[in-house]
């Protein structure tokens, strides 16, 4: 088979083999060694949700609508899920099941873009406002993730690739709509801590906080059980907010199993992700999450990252803090400092978070 080259630097940009182009070639008959990905034993232990700890579902109109003692039960489910999960699905919220399929043609229809349009965003930098790219981190990775992404820093400031037509129109308003919904988990979030509603909105300084949107492709795999779409990872921000095309593929660690994840139509799953862990001091933990890939169907993700902004100092709130019983676990680390260390380091597990424990 003719060996694929993966990345190439050429004028001060990166080019590269993306994966939807590997599938569309003749020449793709079994999974490119570069792709081989091997899992432990421990990796292999997957699971369906259990019927006596189900996967926490969220009924969003609660937390605005509801009388305060449903609001109240509401937001102890969301601490509860944050802590024994971190991570739910929510139900009922304020996104039209129209715009989430609108969003989804659009993700689709950038990916089915001629290869050399797409190519126009392959940035290197994590920082580029708009970063077209495969695997998680080609420069790094020994090997080679099943997937293509494109990632578009959406707020404080809105970006967009200016292909396909629509684009920019639909993710303005999916953005607009998750945006409010990630401030009014926060809420829920900041009361179920013991902090006043609006302690995430002040101190992550939110008005001027960090929104990416993130969509994942993972086109059909020759050999799907060799094969990671993206291997087991937390995330940087506070929340971030997941909705997929139908087909199935994500895995969340629980308990030490990997439990498979299916939503709903019109279901949005939520993360807790590593700010949010150190700003609660470790009493809501990350989760760690993957991407398994299928020889079937292509899958599509859209994660919608819910952050502080790039200035502010992330640390442990001193509320919850006690010299004694409870002391800070994290030191402070500026956001954008946060996402230059992810950049650095290889996608393994919790091994950028590791480095601000103390």
């Amino acid at each position: 088979m003719a060996e694929f080259n993966n990345q190439v630097q050429s004028n001060n940009t990166t080019s590269f083999t993306s994966v939807k182009s590997l599938t569309e070639s003749p020449q793709l008959t079994s999974l490119p060694p570069s792709y081989t990905f091997r899992t432990s034993s421990d990796d292999e232990v997957v699971s369906e949700p259990d019927q006596d700890d189900p996967i926490p579902i969220i009924d969003y109109s609660l937390l605005l609508h509801a009388s305060p003692d449903q609001r109240a039960k509401t937001i102890h489910d969301i601490g509860m899920a944050c802590e024994q999960w971190g991570f739910f699905m929510l139900i009922n919220h304020s996104v039209s099941n129209t715009i989430l399929e609108n969003m989804v043609d659009h993700v689709f229809a950038f990916f089915n873009l001629r290869e050399e349009e797409k190519q126009e965003y392959a940035g290197k930098d994590v920082m580029d406002p708009i970063r077209y790219g495969t695997s998680s981190n080609v420069s790094m990775d020994k090997v080679l993730f099943w997937r293509d992404f494109l990632k578009v820093v959406v707020h404080p400031e809105f970006h967009s690739p200016h292909k396909p037509l629509g684009f920019r129109e639909a993710s303005a308003e999916y953005c607009k709509r998750t945006w409010k919904v990630g401030k009014e988990l926060l809420k829920g979030i900041s009361e179920s801590l013991g902090l006043e509603d609006n302690y995430m909105e002040r101190r992550m300084n939110l008005d001027s906080g960090f929104q990416m949107l993130a969509a994942n492709f993972y086109p059909p795999c020759p050999q799907p059980e060799l094969a990671m779409g993206i291997p087991p990872h937390s995330d940087h921000g506070l929340l971030n907010i997941v909705m997929q095309n139908g087909v199935s593929g994500l895995q969340v660690l629980h308990n030490g199993k990997w439990i498979n994840v299916s939503s709903a139509p019109n279901c949005l799953l939520v993360f807790v992700a590593d700010h949010l862990e150190v700003v609660s001091n470790g009493k809501y933990k990350s989760v760690l999450h993957r991407a398994v890939v299928s020889n079937k169907a292509t899958r599509m993700s859209l994660a919608i990252v819910i952050a502080p902004s790039l200035d502010t100092v992330v640390e442990p709130a001193k509320e919850l803090l006690d010299n004694e019983r409870n002391p800070a676990a994290y030191v402070g680390m500026k956001h954008r400092d946060y996402m230059q260390l992810q950049r650095s380091n290889k996608l393994d597990g919790k091994s950028v978070l590791d480095k601000v424990k103390i």
